[in-house]
């Protein structure tokens, strides 16, 4: 995860997908969770694996089983979605998919990804991830054909910094954090909402500059996920000493802290039910 997983881990548990599939007895849904661990590997230091288990806890499985750096971002149904530099430099990340149980794990696009959250729409045929292209253009957006591997570039700004992209759930819009240049210390990223074709960019949050976390390390926005059946998205944020869960409307006209306890809590999810 991204290097402020080594600050908030301790706090809560971390979450990376929900997935689901199908019972045979009915149309009710099965939910499992996905998740990303650092392995304390001393011949491996930088191994990181991902684990399903039951929306209890029970049943713990290792599913990648690789002495790599694996993170998930996205799950739809049952198919499950992964960021590794297996097979290639270190933290040169590319696009994978497994099932909940390991299972069948491909490579999908040539696309060189970054650490950063994804989306998907169509069915999972789609996602929106950040994405590079050589040593200078990176953390811009593209949409990923995940059946044949081919991508479409979305953002075309070598200064700025795109993440944490997701679409809204009739997948016509895409938020995200957008930092204006990622080589100003002074700068930090907002969130942001567009059109899925990259027009229409329009800002939504602006952080509180005299909030007493302002000059500390961490989110300003990030972590960003439309709410499935709600119409509004969940992005997390440091204010106040602690990294929080806040949601705000696509208009931006309201905004709220959607957890409010002494803990922080950051990376999350929704269950395709919203609930």
């Amino acid at each position: 995860m991204k290097s402020l997983f080594y600050i908030i881990s301790v706090y809560f548990f971390l979450t990376s997908c929900v997935t689901s599939q199908n019972k045979k007895t009915g149309n009710d849904k099965q939910y499992f969770i996905a998740y990303n661990i650092h392995e304390h590997d001393t011949i491996h230091k930088n191994n990181y694996e991902v684990i399903t288990m039951n929306m209890d806890g029970s049943n713990k499985k290792n599913i990648t089983n690789n002495p790599d750096v694996a993170w998930t971002y996205y799950a739809y149904k049952n198919r499950l979605f992964l960021i590794s530099d297996r097979d290639t430099c270190k933290r040169c990340f590319f696009l994978y998919e497994t099932d909940v149980n390991g299972a069948n794990t491909k490579k999908i696009s040539d696309l060189m990804l970054e650490d950063s959250w994804m989306s998907g729409r169509k069915n999972g045929e789609e996602l929106v991830a950040a994405g590079r292209i050589g040593k200078e253009l990176r953390y811009q957006l593209f949409i990923i054909n995940t059946r044949t591997g081919e991508h479409k570039q979305l953002t075309n700004e070598p200064d700025a910094k795109y993440g944490d992209p997701c679409f809204s759930p009739d997948g016509k819009k895409i938020a995200f954090y957008y930092q204006k240049n990622k080589k100003d210390r002074k700068s930090h990223e907002e969130l942001f909402i567009m059109n899925d074709d990259g027009t229409d960019m329009t800002q939504l949050t602006h952080y509180p500059e005299d909030n007493p976390s302002a000059k500390e390390y961490g989110y300003r926005a990030g972590a960003t996920k439309w709410h499935p059946t709600e119409n509004f998205i969940s992005y997390i944020s440091l204010q106040d000493g602690r990294h929080s869960i806040y949601a705000i409307t696509p208009d931006g006209k309201k905004q709220w802290k959607l957890i409010n306890n002494e803990l922080s809590e950051a990376y999350h999810d929704w269950s395709s039910d919203g609930k």
